[in-house]
Protein backbone atom coordinates (compact mmCIF):
# COMPACT_ATOMS: atom_id res chain seq x y z
CA UNK A 1 0.00 0.00 0.00
CA UNK A 2 1.51 3.38 -0.95
CA UNK A 3 2.55 5.79 1.79
CA UNK A 4 1.81 9.49 1.46
CA UNK A 5 2.96 12.68 3.15
CA UNK A 6 0.05 15.10 3.47
CA UNK A 7 0.81 18.69 4.45
CA UNK A 8 -2.04 20.92 5.55
CA UNK A 9 -2.40 24.62 6.29
CA UNK A 10 -5.44 25.77 8.26
CA UNK A 11 -7.72 28.55 7.07
CA UNK A 12 -9.26 30.92 9.62
CA UNK A 13 -12.33 28.66 9.62
CA UNK A 14 -10.14 25.62 10.23
CA UNK A 15 -8.40 27.31 13.15
CA UNK A 16 -11.80 28.00 14.72
CA UNK A 17 -12.57 24.29 14.36
CA UNK A 18 -9.22 23.40 15.93
CA UNK A 19 -9.96 25.69 18.87
CA UNK A 20 -13.33 23.95 19.32
CA UNK A 21 -12.24 20.32 18.78
CA UNK A 22 -8.67 20.44 20.09
CA UNK A 23 -5.69 18.74 18.55
CA UNK A 24 -6.72 15.19 19.35
CA UNK A 25 -10.24 15.83 18.06
CA UNK A 26 -8.87 16.89 14.68
CA UNK A 27 -6.45 13.94 14.62
CA UNK A 28 -9.37 11.58 15.27
CA UNK A 29 -11.34 13.19 12.44
CA UNK A 30 -8.43 12.76 10.01
CA UNK A 31 -7.92 9.17 11.14
CA UNK A 32 -11.59 8.47 10.46
CA UNK A 33 -11.27 9.99 6.99
CA UNK A 34 -8.18 7.93 6.16
CA UNK A 35 -9.62 4.65 7.47
CA UNK A 36 -12.88 5.28 5.57
CA UNK A 37 -10.77 4.93 2.39
CA UNK A 38 -9.18 1.69 3.58
CA UNK A 39 -6.00 3.35 4.81
CA UNK A 40 -4.10 3.73 8.05
CA UNK A 41 -2.87 6.87 9.79
CA UNK A 42 0.83 6.36 10.58
CA UNK A 43 1.78 9.79 11.95
CA UNK A 44 0.04 13.10 12.69
CA UNK A 45 2.08 16.10 13.78
CA UNK A 46 1.34 19.78 14.28
CA UNK A 47 4.22 22.09 13.33
CA UNK A 48 5.40 25.67 13.26
CA UNK A 49 6.17 27.12 9.84
CA UNK A 50 4.53 27.18 6.43
CA UNK A 51 2.40 24.10 7.10
CA UNK A 52 0.32 23.48 10.23
CA UNK A 53 0.08 19.69 9.91
CA UNK A 54 2.23 16.84 8.66
CA UNK A 55 0.39 13.58 8.19
CA UNK A 56 1.82 10.26 7.05
CA UNK A 57 -0.81 7.80 5.87
CA UNK A 58 -1.00 4.53 3.99
CA UNK A 59 -3.80 4.51 1.41
CA UNK A 60 -4.74 1.88 -1.18
CA UNK A 61 -3.86 4.14 -4.11
CA UNK A 62 -3.73 7.57 -5.71
CA UNK A 63 -7.50 7.81 -6.19
CA UNK A 64 -7.97 7.33 -2.45
CA UNK A 65 -5.43 10.06 -1.74
CA UNK A 66 -7.26 12.39 -4.12
CA UNK A 67 -10.59 11.58 -2.42
CA UNK A 68 -9.09 12.45 0.98
CA UNK A 69 -7.51 15.64 -0.38
CA UNK A 70 -10.71 16.74 -2.10
CA UNK A 71 -12.75 16.20 1.05
CA UNK A 72 -10.37 18.30 3.13
CA UNK A 73 -9.95 21.06 0.55
CA UNK A 74 -13.71 21.24 -0.14
CA UNK A 75 -14.43 21.72 3.57
CA UNK A 76 -12.72 25.11 3.50
CA UNK A 77 -10.98 24.34 6.79
CA UNK A 78 -7.58 23.60 5.35
CA UNK A 79 -5.59 23.43 2.15
CA UNK A 80 -3.63 20.23 1.59
CA UNK A 81 -0.66 19.23 -0.54
CA UNK A 82 0.68 15.72 -0.80
CA UNK A 83 3.71 13.68 -1.82
CA UNK A 84 4.15 9.97 -2.43
CA UNK A 85 6.81 8.53 -0.13
CA UNK A 86 9.13 5.78 -1.35
CA UNK A 87 11.08 3.38 0.81
CA UNK A 88 14.68 2.39 0.13
CA UNK A 89 13.74 -0.90 -1.56
CA UNK A 90 11.64 1.00 -4.12
CA UNK A 91 14.66 3.12 -4.97
CA UNK A 92 16.75 -0.07 -5.27
CA UNK A 93 14.18 -1.38 -7.76
CA UNK A 94 14.20 1.90 -9.71
CA UNK A 95 17.96 2.09 -10.10
CA UNK A 96 17.98 -1.41 -11.61
CA UNK A 97 15.63 -0.40 -14.43
CA UNK A 98 17.19 0.38 -17.80
CA UNK A 99 15.88 3.57 -19.40
CA UNK A 100 16.62 5.28 -22.70
CA UNK A 101 17.02 9.03 -22.52
CA UNK A 102 18.60 11.65 -24.75
CA UNK A 103 19.47 14.90 -22.90
CA UNK A 104 18.49 18.17 -24.60
CA UNK A 105 21.00 19.36 -27.20
CA UNK A 106 22.68 16.00 -27.76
Amino acid sequence: MPTYLIKASYSAEGIRGLLKDGGTGRRDAVEGLVTSRGGALKAFYYAFGDDDLYIIADLPGNADLVAVSLAINASGGAKVKSNTLLDASEIDEAVQKVVRYRPPGT
